[in-house]
């Protein structure tokens, strides 16, 4: 019964019998990382949507990151930093090379730096880490939004 008003509305589940994100599984393929935020985020990136042996699709990606000190001391030591992160992303037909779609996610998270060197590094280091899970997060996310689109064709 609760179901009939989200029919009536032109509602599918995306995972849906019917959806369209229902085949996404195991038919993106990525481009292989090439340092350690790229590891990251392709690593998420087939958590999400699971590895593939014969992609049907391919995502080919950029990454920027940029490191700003946020809290500074009275003896000027940076205390905090803010990373930002955006990844501009695209997603083409394997057998055409057509693009089907592309977008650009943004986010950003920080780390303490006020303790040793060793915590500060693996403070940053977990930052980084993750900063590409939300942004592979919001990949994953977008797909699904726009896969009624592009996955039927």
């Amino acid at each position: 019964m609760a179901a009939a008003p989200l029919a009536a509305c032109g509602f599918t589940p995306a995972y849906g019998p019917s959806g369209p994100a229902r085949g996404l599984a195991g038919q993106i393929g990525m481009d292989d990382p090439t340092d350690r935020n790229s590891f990251d985020l392709v690593g998420r990136l087939q958590e999400r949507l699971g590895r593939s042996r014969a992609p049907r699709w391919k995502l080919g990606y950029s990454i920027d990151t940029n490191s700003v000190g946020l809290g500074i001391t009275a003896a000027n030591t940076i205390t905090r930093y803010n990373i930002t992160g955006s990844v501009t992303y695209r997603l083409t037909d394997e057998a055409s090379g057509q693009t089907v779609t592309r977008g650009l996610v943004k986010n950003f998270t920080s780390y303490a730096a006020s303790g040793t060197v060793i915590s500060t590094t693996a403070s940053e280091r977990d930052a980084y880490e993750r900063l590409m899970r939300i942004l592979a997060d919001q990949i994953v996310t977008d797909l699904i939004a726009t896969s009624a689109s592009w996955a039927g064709a």
